[in-house]
């Protein structure tokens, strides 16, 4: 969870012409699974395409985050330029210690991923239906992680094995001080 501090600022409001402050708000936000949902369902389209997006479908996704009660209807207005690198850069982390090695090149055609698919995968995988409101980027490790654990291992060509087995030959004489 993502806890922003939106700075309270000052604005003039020229129909009263007179000066108001906006009060310091402190917002709770979550990337999760069930803001892409409801993005989606607002705009009808896959969150997660490489299609460009407007402003205005950028900050719907952010208010769909927020997880704070009572907080002002021109919130958006209110966030600053820190506030929405943070974002970004929330958005953006793995969120998780697994690490994966070089990913394997895909053959065919890309899939759409959208929140009904996330849905499958964790149907599929016995995921909880509380990591839903986990890091999106954290399910996505997840999913990956029970993927790889219930695929068979990929069995090596000759080639391969011919290379590790050198590999690992050169090695133990080093270590043991052999010549062969």
């Amino acid at each position: 969870m993502l806890k922003l501090i939106v700075p309270g600022q000052e604005f003039f409001d020229e129909v009263k012409q007179e000066f108001f402050s906006s009060k310091i708000v402190i917002l709770d936000l979550e990337h999760s699974l069930v803001s892409l949902s409801k993005w989606e369902s607002e705009f009808k389209k896959p969150f997660l395409s490489t299609g460009n997006r407007s402003t205005h479908e950028v900050y719907r996704y952010i208010n769909h985050m927020i997880l704070s009660k009572d907080i002002p209807e021109n919130i958006m207005l209110l966030l600053t330029k820190e506030n929405l690198d943070s974002i970004n850069a929330y958005i953006e982390s793995t969120e998780s210690a697994t690490t994966f090695g070089e990913l394997p090149e895909r053959k065919g055609k890309a899939e759409t991923i959208t929140s009904e698919l996330i849905y499958y995968w964790m149907i599929a995988f016995n995921v909880p239906f509380e990591c839903q409101y986990w890091h999106l980027n954290r399910l996505f490790s997840l999913i990956r992680v029970c993927n790889l654990k219930n695929s068979k291992p990929k069995k090596m060509g000759r080639r391969e094995l011919a290379l590790r087995n050198k590999e690992l030959n050169e090695r133990r004489r080093t270590e043991l001080g052999s010549s062969g």
